[in-house]
């Protein structure tokens, strides 16, 4: 009896054994059955069991009990939740490292300088981070930047065109507060000590600048023209407003129209005089440092050129005669 009790002891042992043996290799072997790039969500408050057998599902492991093995020997570790890829093959140990520090997928979002929120929204709702709907909905009240700008009507001007990195579905109003924490920054240390423009008037001044021109070097001198037109009393007459308020009014179709020349809206700068009553767009650094600092000029006028840069002017006829010479280097 006691020698069969032995055996039965032995065989248990070397089972044990290897078992054990097994599952010290598993652990640290590296493993991807799945197609490279798999992504998978960890939902808040997803129970251990449940995430071992999604990532075994997944071909992310072998085995969901070796897996869980790894969990039994660290308790105290906390597996957070989030958008996981995985695009080469690692070992459980190495997966379960991963989730307990939490190193999430991230999914890049590049915001050109000039794109109003609309233009954003598009860009949100195609990397799948949310639905344009939704984006809208966060950009439209203003309690992100009502300390600095509590006329604004939208988040329009404070989305600070940049490159981010944002964890997979990210919701629409988290990416609004860091677009708007990031314009914070780099206000913050583009605005000397003494500049008295109010944040208002420069991000819509540079909202008009950066929907003008693209050339960085002409964006102080034409923000010197709209804000003497402005000193004068002069519509600031300024094409990129016209097409803001058509897209507010979803009667944009690519074409300025004389219907909309003569529009209502309020942001219509040909039938409004002074500054629309928010910003057009998102400018980027160089248009709001042109509308803190505008060149010294006389110029009132300006208009594109042959040479694909625009040709400044101090009164009316020249300005005509400018624009005589545009038209005849289109016409040749």
């Amino acid at each position: 009896m006691i020698r069969v009790i032995a055996r039965l002891l032995g065989v248990v042992l070397i089972c044990a054994g290897a078992w054990i043996a097994w599952t010290q290799y598993d652990a640290h072997e590296p493993y991807l059955r799945a197609t490279p790039g798999v992504l998978i969500e960890i939902a808040p408050n997803t129970r251990t069991a449940q995430i071992a057998q999604e990532l075994q599902d997944n071909g992310i492991v072998r085995s969901a009990r070796t897996f869980m093995v790894l969990h039994y020997l660290e308790p105290w570790q906390t597996l957070k939740a989030g958008s996981y890829s995985f695009d080469r093959p690692l070992s459980p140990h190495d997966v379960f490292r991963k989730l307990a520090r939490g190193e999430v997928s991230y999914e890049t979002l590049t915001v050109p300088e000039g794109f109003n929120r609309f233009q954003i929204a598009d860009l949100v709702e195609s990397g799948g981070f949310a639905s344009r709907a939704e984006f809208l909905k966060a950009t439209q009240e203003n309690s992100l930047i009502s300390d600095i700008d509590p006329m604004a009507p939208s988040l329009e001007g404070y989305l600070f065109p940049d490159t981010y990195q944002f964890p997979h579905h990210t919701g629409a109003a988290a990416i609004a507060k860091v677009m708007v924490n990031r314009f914070r920054q780099v206000y913050a240390k583009l605005a000397a000590p003494g500049l008295d423009r109010p944040v208002r008037e420069v991000v819509i001044m540079a909202s008009l600048v950066e929907g003008e021109t693209g050339d960085a070097e002409e964006r102080p001198i034409i923000a010197s023209v709209f804000y003497n037109r402005l000193k004068a009393g002069i519509p600031l007459q300024c094409d990129p407003t016209v097409i803001y308020a058509a897209i507010l009014s979803n009667t944009y179709d690519g074409t300025i129209h004389q219907s909309q020349l003569s529009s209502p809206s309020p942001y219509n700068t040909y039938t409004h005089a002074g500054l629309p009553p928010g910003a057009i767009g998102n400018p980027g650094r160089a248009s709001l440092m042109a509308a803190m600092h505008p060149a010294e000029s006389k110029y009132l006028y300006f208009v594109a050129n042959s040479t694909g840069h625009h040709t400044f002017s101090r009164t009316l006829a020249e300005h005509h005669l400018a624009v005589n010479l545009y038209r005849r280097s289109l016409a040749r």
